[in-house]
């Protein structure tokens, strides 16, 4: 039997994250980029510890902007090697083994396609971190971003073709063989892939969590921007269509809940739209990017529908949109350590 990754609404122990450590891809934004990362993370300890990594010689600077305002829960920093900081991505995924216990998959990482120099720190992390877990490691050696993939826990996997397919990553596996080792480490008995990530997402080749997520069994929420000017207006009904037609792993029909609305605003003279898909779910709440526009409000009202019984709360992130990416982009769930 293959491990299997729990879905992300499955209890957690803590959420990780890393603090900043790459000020080239923030330029005049880089101390906002860094009270951005502080305000996801506080706004994620009113529901669930957050272990915050830094790199070596950053960790008093982590402690001291993420220090104000804490939830109930602590936010612990440690020190540990890292090129950048987006954990979803270069961090281990977990899974529990045939016997109930947590294990981390670990994947190879190679900066999006080879986008940004080094990467060499972040390859190796997730050794590093799972060890300083004391979590067992599974090593795959297929090239996997977390925010290419979204699980049910129940063996199901939604991806892009646009990203997991993409010859930067895998060029010598095939389909079937990137489903194969999905299956192997993560427990995944059927993968239903979409044929679009976001057009403009460049940075990630267009992974999931920008325009689709698994929020309860059978039940996604997808991105459908109404207007009919949005670059992925088309492609996102095409992706739509894919999940209409599709069953998950037990034979279910999925339960969609579209989100229209879109936010776009400016950093630094660079527009940005903020991915309010992008969100992480935390035990008993949902921590969403929003961009300060009028649309936030009705955005936060839908996913809430779609998540009854948890808190929606919305942090503004155009930082992290400039940067590439939302709040599911620099959090990773740690779920708890208990046999399944």
């Amino acid at each position: 039997m293959h491990p299997r990754m729990p879905a992300e609404w499955a209890e957690h122990e803590a959420c990780l994250m890393v603090w900043p450590t790459r000020p080239v891809l923030w330029g005049p934004a880089f101390e906002e980029a860094k009270r951005e990362y502080a305000a996801v993370a506080r706004a994620i300890a009113d529901f669930e510890p957050v272990i915050m990594i830094a790199a070596p010689g950053l960790a008093e600077e982590a402690r001291a902007a993420c220090a104000a305002d804490t939830g109930g829960h602590a936010i612990e920093v440690i020190e540990l090697p890292a090129d950048d900081s987006w954990l979803r991505d270069s961090g281990p995924l977990f899974a529990y083994d045939e016997h109930g216990d947590r294990v981390g998959v670990d994947f190879r990482f190679n900066a999006w396609g080879e986008k940004h120099h080094p990467w060499t720190a972040d390859d190796k992390l997730a050794a590093l971190l799972l060890d300083r877990l004391g979590t067992p490691r599974v090593h795959s050696s297929m090239i996997l971003e977390g925010g290419a993939i979204t699980v049910d826990g129940e063996g199901t996997l939604i991806t892009t073709e646009q990203c997991l397919l993409h010859p930067n990553r895998n060029p010598s596996m095939s389909r079937t063989g990137i489903e194969d080792e999905l299956g192997r480490r993560l427990g995944i008995e059927k993968v239903i892939w979409l044929p679009y990530g976001g057009l403009e997402d460049t940075e990630t080749d267009g992974h999931v969590d920008g325009v689709a997520a698994y929020v309860g069994p059978a039940k996604v929420v997808i991105s459908l921007p109404e207007d009919p000017a949005h670059p992925d207006h088309a492609r996102m009904r095409a992706n739509l269509a894919v999940l209409e037609a599709s069953t998950d792993a037990r034979g279910r029909s999925l339960e969609i809940t579209a989100v229209p609305q879109t936010a776009h605003g400016e950093v630094a003279g660079t527009p940005v739209e903020v991915g309010y898909l992008n969100f992480y779910l935390a035990n008993g709440g949902c921590v969403v990017p929003v961009g300060g526009a009028a649309e936030d409000e009705a955005a936060l009202a839908v996913i809430a529908s779609a998540l009854p019984g948890r808190k929606v709360v919305g942090v503004p992130t155009p930082v992290l949109a400039y940067g590439g990416g939302g709040v599911h982009c620099i959090t990773q769930q740690l779920p708890k350590a208990v046999r399944a």
